[in-house]
């Protein structure tokens, strides 16, 4: 079994060449001396970590999986020793304020190791990675009080954060949530209800866990408007910051899942729990969303995690594996046959993921940047630009990039053939820990939904003409380079198409509104794919200047060029299924009575 090693070249590619991050850390206030050599060295020492610690772990977490107790979970063998080592290298602190602990290093530098950890072990990955949203939440919506007592062990990995949302019966509608918040004599409140699903829930990994947990008030309206935000830790916390008795919260049960297996996925029971306000009454599902674009831009990751395992598994066996020869000759006339990766299926199915896991990384390191302004620039206008594409570029992160990154997963196991199917190799477990990606933080569904609601629509085009206006200038920038044409040609009828779409969509959902919902996933898959060219497309441009400049690296920059060509010719074709099925109208999905089913 192939062990994980961090695509560091690629990672300086996107941060140093395709997106100029140093100029970026230059522009923001408190990132000034944050440069490439500084950024090379974290990113080498954390490759070891992962390399050497977190994924010799994947498989063990999936075999042994945890275990449940009276209320306790045990984390498998080695998480705990891992945990360890990692809060005391002062990874956890790395992007949080210095008052609180933290490094005060820039937050997209953060979701870059972010990467690398969940590839190396997703399910160990997400015990400290929860904790971010919970300290974003918290800094965010918090008291002084509440900030002192709570952010700087969650900043430093001493106590982990947990999202409580689900229930039962109220997954996605969480205006139907029944957790019920009582006012206590001293200013706190008495919490009561079970939530479901909850990542990291309980464990043994820390000495406390805080729930960042929704409820609604007695007088609350109904719906998502009453609904509100509360912090409860696992044990009471002291003025002093010291432990205290143990809260009336517990883990009920672990669940028994598909894959994800070394992480636990809890029933929690609060039970007259002591929690803290979080936040203004009635504003929780807004306080909460703090906490959920973070998981959604970690659940993009999580897409990209699994296609690059998938890819650096599948590759190594591609290169190993003697299977047949070759139909134009033997490329391996010593050998009892050639190796797989020499038949063009095969390289279809490695360079169908080499080009989504490159473009999906592409499309995080552009997200990054965008973070980094919003938490820092004191210019209003910049920060609002920035939020305006940081949420339109967010839905299309996340579901898109875990649908391909499903997508990707499968085909790495697809090369293995029947060897894939077996846990020997590593590629069925991915498999299985992929498929959870398009399911929480808001299903695909949801996010396709959100994306042409609110986002595209809600705001009368606005946020798409933004990113497409981005797309043109570039395309306008080149279009008297000859060698860019293949890229820049499609490209540019591809962005007029997507705007021609979108005033289709608009047009249509203003007769029958069921056409926006009916066209919301081709829409997003579109607006995914169109992405990824305008950033294939630059990531070419980039490649043809460093070959022109006479770079060294050539066989990089040429597999950059190529792989581009690949994604343009192979993969960007699907936009035009997603135009036809979304042409095709409401009818064919609306027509057929729900009793004929």
């Amino acid at each position: 079994m192939s062990a994980y090693k961090a695509p560091l070249r690629d990672l300086q590619f996107n941060l140093f060449e395709l997106f100029d991050y140093e100029a970026h850390y230059r522009s923001l206030s408190g990132y000034e001396e944050v440069n490439a050599e500084l950024v090379t060295t974290i990113l080498n020492e954390f490759d070891k970590f992962c390399s050497n610690i977190l994924s010799p772990l994947n498989a063990v977490g999936d075999e042994e999986g945890c275990t449940w107790s009276d209320g306790e979970v045990a984390t498998p063998s080695g998480f705990k020793e891992a945990y360890r080592q990692y809060v005391e290298a002062g990874w956890p602190a790395l992007a949080n304020e210095p008052a609180y602990g933290g490094q005060g290093l820039p937050e997209s530098l953060s979701i870059v190791l972010g990467e690398m950890r969940g590839t190396a072990n997703w399910s160990w990955g997400m015990y400290p990675g929860l904790s971010h949203g919970a300290v974003n939440t918290i800094e965010l919506h918090g008291t002084d009080k509440q900030k002192q007592r709570f952010l700087t062990p969650l900043v430093e990995g001493a106590w982990t954060g947990t999202m409580c949302l689900t229930e039962a019966h109220c997954g996605t509608d969480l205006g139907l949530l029944r957790t019920k918040a009582e006012a206590a004599a001293d200013g706190s409140y008495q919490i009561t209800g079970t939530k479901i699903f909850i990542s990291s829930g309980e464990h043994d990994l820390t000495e406390n866990i805080v729930h960042i947990v929704l409820a609604r008030l007695p007088d609350a309206p109904i719906g998502v408007k009453g609904i509100s935000l509360f912090i409860i830790p696992k044990f009471n916390v002291n003025d002093d910051g010291s432990i205290g008795e143990r809260n009336t919260v517990r883990c009920g049960s672990i669940e028994h899942k598909m894959g994800i297996h070394g992480n636990a996925t809890c029933v929690m029971n609060f039970d007259e729990a002591k929690g803290y306000l979080l936040g203004e009454p009635n504003q929780g599902l807004q306080a909460m969303f703090t906490f959920m674009n973070t998981a959604r831009i970690g659940t993009a990751l999580q897409g990209i995690a699994h296609m690059e395992l998938g890819y650096q598994k599948s590759l190594a066996y591609a290169k190993d594996r003697l299977q047949m020869r070759s139909v134009t000759g033997p490329k391996n006339p010593d050998g009892p046959a050639d190796p797989i990766i020499v038949h063009p299926d095969v390289r279809r199915m490695l360079l169908t993921q080499k080009a989504l896991s490159e473009g999906g990384r592409m499309m995080v390191a552009y997200t990054g940047k965008l973070v980094d302004v919003i938490e820092c620039t004191t210019d209003e206008v910049e920060k609002k630009s920035a939020e305006d594409m940081l949420s339109f570029m967010t839905p299309i992160a996340k579901a898109f990039l875990t649908e391909t990154g499903f997508e990707s997963a499968n085909l790495a196991l697809q090369c293995f053939g029947g060897h894939g199917y077996i846990k020997e190799w590593g590629v069925e477990q991915n498999v299985r820990d992929a498929r959870i990606g398009m399911l929480y933080e808001g299903t695909t569904g949801i996010q396709a939904l959100d994306f042409i609601g609110r986002k595209v629509l809600g705001s009368g085009g606005v946020l798409l003409q933004n990113f497409t206006r981005e797309i043109h200038h570039f395309c306008k920038e080149n279009a008297e380079v000859a060698e860019l044409q293949e890229f820049i040609e499609p490209l540019q009828a591809l962005n007029k198409k997507w705007g021609e779409l979108t005033l289709h969509i608009g047009t249509k959902a203003m007769e029958n509104a069921d056409e926006a919902g009916a066209a919301s996933v081709d829409y997003l898959m579109f607006s995914g794919y169109s992405c990824l060219a305008y950033f294939w497309a630059k990531a070419a441009f980039k490649a043809r200047a460093a070959l022109a400049a006479g770079n060294s690296e050539g066989e990089f920059y040429e597999a950059k060029l190529k792989t581009a060509r690949f994604y343009y010719q192979r993969i960007l074709p699907r936009t035009g299924t997603c135009e036809a099925a979304i042409l095709s109208g409401a009818d064919n999905v609306m027509s057929l009575e729900v009793e004929a089913f």
